[in-house]
């Protein structure tokens, strides 16, 4: 809808049902709105955007936001304990930045470091304002009443998806997207949606990269699962020129997983090694620069 218009939505017994920035209103034909003909209903203004999160680290340094999956009235999965993924998942992600806050080689954002709902677009968005060079989304998994499923999971997009979102950016309208500091507006489609490709592209391989290294950093702390990397169409995933990785930290409902994400030892141990693969994978794509 445009800004500043109505649209009819739908005739309702003569009436017509109008929805506009101001509210909901209903007109009835023949009768003015002095009369009476129309009834207005305020709708609630959209929510601002949240605040972008605080970046701690060396000026200067690559960045990487990590962002705890679910918060606030998103609950994410619940073990039968009672646990909820949402809290794990801020557990782990206040674990990751306090070791990289400790070594101080790069610098660390947390989508949100308290209980809140964020939309998956908010969560990879911040990623891309603040110029990250890595985004890393932590979850954890669930398998119904099958508590024999453990084992972590890393999640890249797939070739599919990746491929969508970069036709819908090429196609936008407004097409004021900046895409690795490259102002798309008023380019021409060609140029626009080879610039996109490449983005998407290098992103995708370095995502693919970065899987890689959490595998080999963490592996001994943190168990996976056979086929430990997958690829999907996730929205959290989506941003063109910010390497992106899902991290399924193992499922809430098998008790040695859970057990791990549950225990301040444990989440430390996951915390450790995942913020050494992400100095590690930093340090390997600076030095072929």
């Amino acid at each position: 809808m445009r800004v500043g218009t109505k649209l009819i939505a739908r005739s309702l017994a003569g009436a017509a049902l109008l929805l506009g920035l101001a509210g909901l209103a209903v007109m009835t034909p023949g009768l003015a709105a002095s009369e009476g003909g129309t009834l207005t209903i305020p709708l609630d203004p959209p929510p601002p955007p949240p605040p972008m999160p605080g970046v701690a680290g060396p000026a200067g340094a690559p960045l990487v936001v990590i962002d705890a999956g679910h918060g606030g009235y998103d609950l994410g999965a619940k073990a039968a304990t009672g646990e909820q993924e949402k809290d794990l998942t801020l557990a782990v992600a206040r674990s990751v930045r306090d070791a990289l806050a400790r070594h101080g080689r790069v610098r660390v954002a947390l989508t949100r470091s308290d209980d809140r709902f964020l939309a998956l677009r908010e969560r990879y968005e911040m990623a891309r304002k603040l110029g990250a060079s890595l985004f890393l989304s932590i979850h954890a998994d669930s398998a119904g009443d099958d508590q024999e499923a453990h084992g972590a999971t890393l999640y890249t997009l797939s070739e599919v998806a990746s491929d969508a979102e970069a036709a819908a950016l090429a196609n936008r309208e407004n097409k004021a997207d900046i895409v690795r500091g490259v102002n798309l507006s008023g380019r021409p489609e060609a140029v626009t949606s080879i610039l996109i490709d490449l983005a998407q592209r290098e992103s995708l391989e370095n995502a693919a990269a970065f899987t890689d290294q959490i595998h080999r950093e963490a592996q001994s702390v943190l168990p996976f699962r056979r086929d430990f990397h997958r690829k999907a169409a996730l929205v959290v995933l989506k941003a063109p020129d910010v390497p992106s990785v899902l991290l399924e930290t193992g499922y809430i409902t098998n008790d040695a997983d859970r057990g791990l994400l549950s225990s301040q030892d444990g989440r430390a141990r996951v915390g450790a090694a995942v913020a050494r693969a992400i100095e590690i994978h930093f340090a390997r794509r600076f030095a072929q620069r």
